[in-house]
């Protein structure tokens, strides 16, 4: 949009250009290299560390920026910039997703141990919840914290992990008391270099080529008690609180997609001549994209509402639930009918259109998938 959204000052425009700036010098340059590799370098969470970009909101005792909710709304929305969502993907599972638990509930070692370096971009973080038997359904994990003297001896496996095979740390979510039901489940943090800790292998993937996502053993792995985060037999109250940033930034994220894959298309089209004229020109496409940009105007505004009750700590939950259900869906749409737009050549790996179709399809299943957003929906509406 081209006037200033009511939510953005200057600060803020400022801070868009400098991640715009880092996306474009760091991230953009590398993406096929990235994608062929199947992973990006750790060094990546070391450059976002320095500009700032891994601790936007969290206290600056411990490295963050303390600032408000709509700086990560323009860090997600530029990173989408990359046109690449497994390195974007890495980035915000380091920056809204194994770290706000450890800020909001973590011990003061636990800061100082794990979030500290994981904003510096130093270590790099994991957050360990689906496993080989169950996903949407946390009270069914199998991976059990059973205290021993003063430790925690950790036994289970979890998969589908995001910087699984880089990660220094997991925030892990596990069973203390497999017979207690939502009250067993409780939140560790696990160190990589513990012994018993494997990873069983990395996972091929449709999309989000350039972010490792692996299976990870947990054999005997011997933890101290004090890296339970928060108070045991509460952590699947503190995942479904958690579950809110994590699903917030999947729908801002769908949404800017959205909008890029829409605003490379009418380039392509001006350019792109059928029949003697430029095929966005045609009638049948013009009225399709009118659509789908009034679609994508409708996903931001309900981002940017959702977005605001976050900000405002305020009751977000479905309305967090219903962006995330509708940018995740209007982002597969509009892939679609941008890849049909570009025809034989929207098929071919050198358009960014190919990899965003196959990269987009996550995000109706990932961090919730969009069945259980309608159930969430649906229980908060009837």
């Amino acid at each position: 949009m081209s006037e200033r959204e009511p939510f953005f000052t200057d600060e803020h425009e400022m801070f868009r250009g400098l991640v715009r700036q880092f996306v474009e010098r760091e991230l953009r340059p590398y993406v096929q290299e990235w994608e062929e590799a199947e992973v990006f370098p750790r060094e990546v969470f070391r450059k976002a560390g320095e500009q700032g970009l891994l601790g936007l909101n969290y206290a600056q005792e411990y490295g963050g920026s303390a600032l408000d909710y709509w700086y990560t709304v323009i860090w997600v929305e530029e990173l989408v910039r990359s046109r690449c969502a497994g390195v974007n993907m890495g980035l915000m599972v380091q920056s809204d997703m194994a770290t706000p638990i450890l800020h909001d509930l973590g011990s003061e070692e636990i800061k100082r141990e794990f979030l500290a370096p994981a904003i510096r971009g130093e270590k790099v973080a994991a957050l360990g919840v689906t496993e080989p038997g169950c996903g949407s359904d946390v009270v069914s994990i199998r991976t059990t914290a059973v205290k021993d003297g003063g430790d925690y001896v950790i036994n289970g496996s979890k998969t589908f992990i995001t910087n699984g095979t880089q990660c220094d740390f997991v925030t892990l979510i596990c069973k203390t008391d497999p017979d207690a039901g939502h009250g067993g489940v409780s939140v560790v943090v696990l160190p990589s270099d513990v012994k018993g800790f494997s990873v069983g292998k990395k996972l091929k993937k449709l999309g989000n080529k350039a972010s490792d996502t692996a299976e990870l053993h947990f054999d005997d792995c011997r933890i101290p008690q004090r890296y339970l985060v928060g108070e045991e037999g509460q952590g699947f109250y503190y995942l479904m609180h958690n579950f809110q940033g994590e699903r917030l930034v999947a729908a801002l994220a769908g949404t800017a997609a959205a909008q890029l894959m829409l605003d490379d298309a009418v380039e392509y089209g001006r350019s792109r001549r059928a029949f003697g004229r430029p095929i966005l020109k045609f009638q049948v496409w013009q009225h399709t994209f009118a659509q789908l940009l009034t679609e994508v105007e409708a996903s931001r505004r309900l981002c940017y509402y959702a977005a605001d009750l976050f900000d405002r700590k305020q009751e977000s939950v479905k309305a967090i639930s219903m962006a995330k259900l509708f940018a995740a869906e209007l982002a597969n749409k509009v892939a679609d009918r941008c890849l049909q737009f570009h025809g034989g050549y929207g098929y071919m790996d050198e358009y960014d259109i190919s990899r965003a179709w196959r990269d987009v399809r996550l995000l109706s299943i990932g961090g919730g998938t969009s069945e259980v957003m309608r159930e969430i929906i649906a229980k908060m509406s009837f």
